[in-house]
């Protein structure tokens, strides 16, 4: 299984548009990403585009760990295995 290296982490560690999937190349990875309603990245596709853009390769969905005031106590990425890309 892969793991999620540090310049994959600065892309995830930004904030986007709410709501939107953002793809990107880096490195010899294609990143795909689909933000929620605060627009940090949740579901990550890393791997190879196809001719189409689906990305083969693996899935990784984050999961935050929020008190009663909404700050985030905990923030962690699970690598859900391979995937095709249905997004």
């Amino acid at each position: 299984m892969m793991k999620l290296g540090k310049e994959i982490f600065k892309v995830l560690e930004k904030a986007y548009e709410p709501d939107t999937i953002i793809e990107r190349k880096m490195g010899r990875y294609n990143l795909a990403f689909k933000t929620n309603d605060f627009g940090r990245p949740v579901l990550l596709f890393v791997g190879k585009a196809d001719e189409s853009g689906k990305i083969k390769g693996e899935r990784f969905v984050r999961r935050f760990v929020v008190d009663t005031s909404g700050k985030i106590i905990k923030d962690h990425w699970d690598n859900k295995g391979k995937t095709n890309n249905n997004r």
